[in-house]
């Protein structure tokens, strides 16, 4: 046998060996979804060792009104799986506009998953604010029951910003476009610029790994 023969005939034996030795090593890789806002780092005794783990922030309970007048929670909008909340204000214009229009392609891209709920909650509540709010859904084609735009008091929604979601809004400013993705169990596992396709598209990209989990724990 010639000598580029062996070799020929080496390199072909090589190649399953090396694809074998690939799978081995990356095949079990996931894409895991961080989760955002620490709280504390905790010691346990492992094995007569101590780990150092660290303790993450849930989302406390809340209770606002919707577009239909009626009260949600917290515990409510995310029980069936996640939901999506975002953050505005009735006269902030243009980004507004487009964070929206973002969050109608989230909409429609889990319009048959009920386990998806998106959550807007006003940052300017007023006197009238179930009647803006109404607006509000109407104008950006929110499907009921599926996208809930929210309002309430303006201690309840300035602790709701601050405390729980991790938000610190500049006083006299337009209502940040910060988008979170929030799990069931009340972890903040996903951050986003409303306001840009790129940061929404991978929004949509780590709902479907989060429901991934869920369907194979």
């Amino acid at each position: 046998m010639r000598p580029q023969q062996v070799l020929l005939l080496g390199l072909i034996l090589l190649v399953p060996v090396l694809a074998f030795l690939f799978l081995k090593s990356f095949g079990t890789n996931r894409y895991a979804l961080p989760t955002y806002l620490p709280e504390r780092v905790d010691s346990t005794l492992v094995a007569g060792k101590w780990q150092r783990d660290t303790v993450f922030h849930q989302v406390g309970e809340f209770r606002l009104r919707t577009q239909a007048g009626r009260e949600v929670t917290g515990t409510e909008l995310r029980n069936k799986g996640l939901y999506v909340a975002s953050f505005f204000s009735p006269d902030c214009g243009l980004p507004c506009e487009r964070q929206n229009a973002q969050l109608v392609r989230v909409q429609e891209k889990f319009r048959q998953e009920p386990r998806v709920r998106l959550a807007s909650l006003s940052v300017n509540p007023t006197p009238d604010s179930v009647a803006v709010l109404a607006r509000y859904a109407e104008g950006s084609g929110a499907i009921a029951g599926k996208w809930f735009f929210l309002a309430g008091d303006k201690t309840v929604v300035d602790r709701l910003l601050t405390r729980e979601f991790g938000l610190r809004p500049v006083p006299g400013a337009q209502p940040t476009q910060v988008v979170l993705l929030i799990d069931r169990d009340g972890y903040v596992r996903g951050r986003y610029d409303g306001t840009s396709e790129r940061d929404m598209n991978r929004l949509i990209t780590e709902i479907d790994v989060l429901l991934y989990t869920y369907d194979h724990p």
